[in-house]
């Protein structure tokens, strides 16, 4: 199983009910496999231009476990699911990832910018 990010956008007017709009979007990881291993929400916010005549979508993050054919599956159903104005699902970059353990490890923080070289 691969580690995925999967960032969800609701309607706004579930904010004071998102439970069961949540729960779905769960349900539909576990049915096709996978596991969720961090759930953030992160509240209502203003978005950048509108969605689907919305200016305020209720974003929901997560870390999930998928297997292979998962993410196309999961997919599918987020397009046609009322609940979700959008959704972004990907792959989580496991170089970076090592590369943020190793500096973590010799001390340094992860909350440093990361310097570019020219």
């Amino acid at each position: 199983m691969k580690d995925y990010e999967l960032t969800v956008l609701f309607h706004p007017d579930l904010e004071m009910n998102l439970e069961p709009s949540l729960d779905k979007v769960k349900k539909i990881v576990e049915e096709n496999g996978g596991k969720i291993n961090k759930l953030t929400e992160d509240g209502k916010k203003r978005l950048a231009y509108k969605i689907g005549g919305q200016d305020f979508a209720v974003y929901c993050y997560m870390e999930v476990s998928l297997p292979a054919e998962a993410p196309a599956k999961i997919s599918s159903v987020l397009n046609i699911t009322d609940e979700v104005l959008r959704y972004l699902l990907v792959k989580v970059d496991e170089r970076k990832l090592k590369m943020l353990a190793k500096k973590t490890n010799n001390g340094e923080s992860k909350e440093e910018p990361e310097k570019e070289e020219e």
